[in-house]
């Protein structure tokens, strides 16, 4: 079914598996949350609002530092159009009123337009819809004629069963509190 997912959602699906990321949590991932160094994914709008830390595997590295190259880029031209901004979280718009343009706030999935937001009317860039990487994945599950029912919130529950599977302990994987380590991570995402 992997194999089945075309461009950023491949991406994105493989984010959902090696990352047991849930699909908000993956579509609206800022550029700061993702710590290459650390192999870790900080998770700040979760459901609950809980904080967590999560894996970020070896194998996606690359891949994603390209993926974000091509969005700085494409930041880099919306702030040359005069716009650039993005929807800052709580009331750090008002504590921070130039942090909406900075590269670390955006978006590491972004649509692709801009658009109105409803709650200020400025145009800006959201991140990428729900739908969009929810259809994608439908047409990859129907591509690999996978006779199960599955869905984006089937990669979290493989994520978890990798995790089991490899020694973690099963308070750690329901608590969600998970901490990378770099033999683990390229191990999780075979």
């Amino acid at each position: 079914m992997l194999a089945q997912v075309k461009g950023d959602y491949r991406l994105m699906v493989h984010l959902l598996y090696g990352s047991g990321l849930r699909l908000l949590e993956c579509l609206r991932l800022r550029v700061k949350d993702i710590d290459f160094g650390y192999r870790q994914i900080t998770v700040r709008e979760s459901k609950g609002m809980r904080e967590r830390v999560t894996l970020l595997p070896e194998r996606l590295v690359r891949p994603l530092q390209g993926h974000l190259a091509r969005i700085k880029e494409l930041h880099r031209q919306d702030l040359a159009g005069g716009g650039g901004a993005v929807f800052l979280p709580s009331a750090l718009h008002r504590k921070y009123p130039n942090a909406a343009r900075e590269w670390i706030w955006q978006y590491v999935f972004p649509a692709d337009k801009l658009s109105l937001d409803p709650r200020t009317g400025e145009k800006r860039r959201h991140h990428m819809a729900d739908k969009n990487l929810q259809n994608a994945v439908k047409v990859a599950i129907r591509a690999a004629r996978i006779p199960r029912a599955a869905s984006c919130h089937t990669f979290r529950h493989s994520f978890a069963i990798h995790l089991l599977e490899s020694g973690y302990d099963i308070r750690t994987v329901l608590d969600e509190k998970l901490f990378a380590f770099k033999d683990e991570c390229s191990s999780i995402s075979r």
